[in-house]
């Protein structure tokens, strides 16, 4: 009987039958299929109703599990008898009754023994239980005929401790009873009307485990009693001290971080430093990080627990993503494919239904059923990013390809290119097919740095690029970068175009003989670092004869700069770079580690100076010939000053949340300062425009838009040695001569629901203030600014600052910062 649907185990039933939750690894209903082939029954008739393919998919004709195995569905229906009723003509001999969604090992053998012996019509199989309230009770005489049934009755009627498990041993001819014109019973209906003709019904007090799956707390003891073999089971895997069940492929480096008992299914992966508490239950590819802790929890397949998250006696549905520092408490339930945020918090007996996403920071104390925030765009900011199988997927990546291609012309041509990283060659070549799927032509410039690929999209004539890298901000994570001509970040309409195919799944599929071809070009490097030379005084960088230490970050720069400096007589030291065929970026490394070990270098070799690469070969972080580290946003301060001094002349474009200073040292010289919405977009937008010599932001990323216009630390590097060369200083002094920014920046945790509350009583209160309003609420008071940000992929408002002194941009930090947490409190606002 597989036909449940099982509405009081939502969440965990709403995407899938009853008979398909899982139990230490298996679905409920293959425990069963296991039992009845230890007993003898090979030949199973499986009655579906509620999702019935998900059954069938799974089992098969049952040759897996050494039966055979037929399907009958109902069409309407039928009750449980009129199910089996619908089987009928497979049903020529004396036959058993057993439900997929009950977890038991009872002695089968022993219950037809019964049956015969007592040559009963039907024989239900019976079990004592403590609290009978729930169940229908059978009473039987001495010689265990039956005499009486009481369906759910009160402890009055409480005349025994035997209740109906629901598994039947039947003669054929007790179906003729059964009609076919209406749903039809078996202990309401059909036993009761036997027993009332005098047939010969019995009953079997059966010893054993039994256990009926009806509620979300039953379920979650029947987990925890097959750890505790209170029922015997087949679990699969290895069973190892302490009553720890280990499957195959499982990374774990110290079975003493699980506290048994405890299941871990295959291909688990959990950190050495992750806790693992007694009664937990990993079903297959789960992954636990660093300091998370789970504990009397059960865990379904492929979901994600990110750092230090806690899930404690919960229940977590198939694909989930648990992100950092996550709190999950007793008896919270988490359907398929659900993202809890960061630092979110599911309060005890709360149900959050499939699908959803609940906010980074949100206080979960009701159950989450219709409502839910969608991620409404695939584009995190200016990219997609996540983490690799977990939610950006092969299968996400191959729709995305499938989605820009579609966006595109049948016959355009696309540039790709990636970081070192296997998840990033696993996710390019995704999305390289879906490109060529919809008839676009690919061409791959395999390992080489993004600046490569927006060079060649503006030198060739190419319709888009797409870039795979590691994020700088998270080494785990993956970005994937779409560019259009002349190189700049994809606009809004381009990526609202893109997500419009990607959501409806329109995808323009390509005949056979109108597939996308793959070409490799051969000197793209060779030609990025001819033209990069083009635009640099060579003479004057060769004339000053640097030596320089370079840390490469483990990127794809280090095949391309040393083709560069070669030609300008720069001396290199460097380390870190990348090998190939060796993961890219080591797990521990850091912008910070990077930094201490290229100070070191620095001073070991007498170096002029020392640049480190982020991943992505996108920003750079400078040291000076001391080995002191220069503050990012103190660099874009230098190379505006740089630039300016040397007589350049046009405009500079810096976001609108970058230092007032950038005014200050643009006074008096050819250069104007344009600002732009605070994006990546925005800036190598402006960038691209004509005129345009320089754009910066303080995070460590320059464009010079004659060469690339975008991010690009090759060319940011060779950039900075042209402008220092002529000078013959050190760079201690020019960074010493450089003010100091005195920005603050706060991110504050704000709903969805309430960024318009917030921005709309700001913009009230501030009325009779100086504002600006081209990205966010910018207000100017007595000399400084403060600047409030809506995020746009997170529950999080922004709030910069800057005052004339350190006290004063505290002074206003605070004051906005208090502002806008206390909109978020007040829900009339």
């Amino acid at each position: 009987m597989a036909g449940g649907e099982g509405t009081r185990l939502r969440p965990l039933t709403s995407n899938q039958p009853k008979p398909m939750v899982p139990i230490v690894g298996k679905p409920c209903m293959e425990h069963i299929v296991e039992l009845l082939r230890r007993h003898g029954f090979d030949d199973i008739v499986v009655t579906l109703a509620f999702m019935p393919q998900m059954i069938r998919g799974y089992f098969g004709n049952g040759e897996r599990h050494g039966v055979d195995i037929r399907y009958s569905v109902e069409e309407t229906p039928a009750g449980t008898a009129g199910s089996v009723k619908l089987a009928e003509e497979a049903l020529d001999e004396p036959f058993l009754v057993i439900s997929g969604d009950a977890l038991c090992d009872i002695d089968l053998s022993a219950l037809v023994r019964f049956h015969e012996e007592r040559e009963a019509l039907v024989t239900i199989a019976l079990k004592s239980v403590d609290n009978p309230l729930e169940f229908g009770i059978v009473v039987t005489d001495e010689d265990g005929r039956i005499e009486r049934f009481l369906e759910k009755p009160s402890w009055a009627q409480v005349f025994t401790d035997t209740i109906n498990t629901g598994i039947y041993v039947i003669q054929p001819e007790a179906l003729r009873d059964v009609p076919t014109d209406r749903p039809y019973d078996f202990s309401k209906e059909l036993f009761p009307r036997l027993l009332e003709k005098g047939r010969p019904l019995y009953g079997f007090v059966a010893d054993g485990y039994w256990q009926d799956i009806g509620n979300l707390d039953q379920y979650r003891k029947a987990n925890f009693d097959a750890l505790d073999e209170a029922v015997d089971l087949e679990i699969p895997g290895i069973v190892l001290r302490g009553n720890v069940h280990v499957g195959e492929g499982v990374e774990l480096d110290d079975v003493e971080s699980v506290e048994g008992p405890a299941y871990i299914g295959n291909y688990c992966r959990i950190h050495p430093d992750a806790t693992i508490g007694p009664y937990t239950v990993l079903s297959s590819s789960v992954a636990i990080r660093e300091q998370a802790r789970i504990e009397r929890s059960i865990v379904d397949s492929s979901t994600y627990i990110g750092r230090s998250a806690l899930v404690e006696g919960a229940i977590v549905g198939r694909m989930c993503d648990i992100r950092e520092h996550a709190r999950l408490h007793e008896g919270a339930a988490i359907g398929d494919q659900t993202t809890i945020g960061d630092e979110a918090v599911v309060f005890p007996e709360i149900r959050v239904y499939p699908f959803k996403e609940i906010e980074s920071g949100a206080q979960v104390d009701r159950n989450v059923i219709w409502e839910a925030r969608a991620t409404a765009s695939i584009f995190d900011r200016e990219h997609i990013r996540g983490l690799p199988n977990v939610d950006l997927t092969p299968e996400i990546a191959l729709r995305l390809g499938m989605a820009l291609g579609t966006a595109l012309k049948r016959g355009a041509r696309v540039v790709t290119s990636r970081e070192a990283a296997p998840a990033c060659r696993l996710l390019r070549r995704a999305v390289l097919a879906g490109i060529n799927a919809t008839g676009v032509h690919v061409a791959d410039l395999r390992v080489l740095p993004a600046a490569v690929n927006r060079h060649l999209v503006k030198s060739e004539g190419y319709e888009a690029g797409v870039h795979v890298g590691t994020s700088a901000s998270d080494p785990e994570a993956v970005e994937i970068q779409v560019y259009e001509p002349p190189g700049v970040q994809a606009s809004q309409s381009f990526m609202k175009e893109i997500e419009k195919h990607f959501s409806r799944q329109e995808f323009r599929r390509a005949a056979a003989d109108e597939v996308g071809q793959l070409v490799f070009p051969a000197r793209a490097a060779e030609s990025y670092v001819e033209d990069l030379l083009a635009t640099l005084d060579a003479d004057a960088i060769r004339a000053r004869g640097f030596r320089i230490v370079v840390d490469y970050g483990y990127s794809s720069a280090s095949l391309v700069l040393p083709l560069v400096v070669g030609s300008l007589g720069v001396e290199i030291v460097a380390s870190s770079p990348y090998v190939r065929d060796q993961v890219a970026i080591p797990q521990a490394a850091t912008i910070r580690e990077s930094l201490n070990r290229a100070s070191r270098l620095v001073g070991a070799v007498a170096a002029d100076l020392g640049v480190v690469l982020d991943p992505g070969a996108e920003r750079i972080y400078l040291i000076d010939e001391g080995g002191r580290a220069v503050p990012p946003d103190q660099e874009l301060l230098l190379f505006e000053r740089l630039i300016g001094s040397n007589g350049t002349k046009g405009r500079i474009a810096f976001p609108v949340t970058v230092t007032s200073l950038v005014d200050r040292i643009a006074e008096g010289t050819g250069l104007e300062v344009v600002r732009t919405p605070a994006s990546l977009a925005a800036l190598t937008r402006a960038a691209a425009h004509d005129g345009v010599v320089f754009a910066g932001s303080a995070s460590g990323g320059f464009v010079f838009p004659d060469f690339v216009p975008g991010y690009d630390a090759i060319t940011s590097l060779c950039k900075l040695l042209e402008l220092l060369a002529p000078l013959g200083r050190p760079l201690s002094e020019v960074v010493d001569e450089v003010p100091r920014p005195l920005v603050a920046h706060r991110a504050i945790r704000c709903p969805w629901s309430r960024k318009g509350a917030v921005m709309r009583v700001l913009t009230e209160r501030t009325k009779d203030s100086e504002t600006d309003t081209l990205d966010g609420l910018k207000v100017f008071i007595d000399g400084g600014w403060a600047q409030v940000l809506p995020d746009p992929a997170e529950p999080v408002v922004h709030v910069y600052a800057e005052g004339t002194s350190e006290d004063e941009t505290h002074r206003l930090e605070e004051e906005f910062t208090a502002l806008v947490e206390a909109i978020i409190q007040d829900d009339d606002a």
